[in-house]
């Protein structure tokens, strides 16, 4: 059998989709923001408490390290296939120290995670029992991921970093057959920027409520948009537009599942920050200056976004050179 060698010369580099990403964000920025606040909406369903969830995703994230340091593949199929996920050894020191929680905080989470089940021990192992709470397998976070890479790939044309759209059912069948990498990679986009964005908000919940606002503006403002617009331009049109109507806190309480009392305090904390304005119908939209103020960690959030597209494209790339190689052997 002809073995099947990966072509330097065809890799996507994150350079190229970043730059794609950058310039083409009044179509794109919108789509993943979108996609992750259902992704934030699905952590919070859950627990009721981010914190467990981030602990938990951090844990797996280490198991998922560790396949990939020793050349182990699962497919979606094959990591869903049991409930049970073994994971390494861990410090309450350790937890609190990667995620950003009082050890106090992380030492109380842990032990209600292990009261219910979701942690536990098997003779000498540390697992994790997904039969012990509340979860869905990402078939919605694959689709909606494989939808916004299928656009990005066409947006990449334009600028030769593509040169075929590749659709959103051919992403979604390499995301599955090589979940255990592409989802090692999805959470090193998401645990670094729900930390990041924690310290700035002070608490997951108020982030995850300024995220529902900030889909809000975004899709409005894209559907105003009638060009291809950088990042910078699309946020200036955010605020130029008056047609861009507000969230109310029942809205907000519905769609993340947050309680509406809880809602409302933390709309008031954010409005108090200047971080949202609040209108005379009690909507709320995106504050100028602390939007300006996140730029930086968004653009950080962009590259890491750009790296992970980039590697999914070059396992597209590297899977049809295999098809490709095995259908000339027969």
């Amino acid at each position: 059998m002809k073995t099947s060698i990966p072509e330097i010369s065809k890799q996507i580099y994150k350079e190229d989709t970043l730059a794609v990403l950058e310039k083409k964000y009044s179509t794109l920025g919108p789509m993943w923001v979108n996609q992750q606040m259902e992704w934030m909406n699905g952590v919070y369903a859950s627990f009721k408490d981010h914190d467990k969830f981030l602990i938990l995703i951090f844990l797996v994230k280490k198991t998922l390290d560790f396949y990939s340091r020793n050349f182990t593949k699962l497919s979606y199929d094959e990591f869903y296939s049991k409930d049970i996920v073994e994971i390494e050894k861990f410090s309450i020191a350790e937890i609190s120290e990667a995620l950003n929680i009082p050890k106090e905080s992380a030492r109380r989470k842990v032990i209600e995670l292990e009261k219910t089940g979701a942690i536990r021990k098997i003779k000498n192992k540390i697992v994790i029992d997904r039969s012990k709470f509340y979860y869905t397998k990402p078939e919605a976070s694959i689709k909606r991921i494989s939808r916004f890479l299928s656009t990005l790939s066409k947006m990449s044309i334009d600028d030769n970093v593509l040169s075929n759209v590749i659709s959103s059912e051919e992403l979604e069948l390499v995301i599955k057959k090589n979940f255990s990498y592409a989802w090692k990679l999805y959470y090193e986009i998401q645990i670094p920027m729900i930390i990041n964005y924690k310290k700035i908000f002070g608490d997951i919940e108020t982030f995850h409520i300024y995220g529902i606002c900030e889909v809000n503006d975004h899709l409005y403002a894209q559907k105003e948009s009638r060009d291809y617009m950088d990042r910078d331009e699309f946020l200036r049109s955010i605020f130029t537009i008056n047609k861009i109507q507000g969230i109310n806190a029942m809205s907000i309480s519905d769609i993340t599942g947050i309680p509406r009392a809880t809602v409302i305090r933390k709309l008031e904390k954010l409005v108090k920050k200047k971080s949202l304005m609040i209108n005379s119908r009690k909507h709320y939209n995106l504050a100028k200056s602390f939007t300006n103020k996140l730029k930086p960690l968004q653009i950080e959030v962009l590259i890491n976004i750009a790296d992970f597209s980039a590697k999914i494209f070059n396992l597209i790339i590297l899977d049809k050179n295999r098809t490709r190689n095995m259908s000339s052997v027969y």
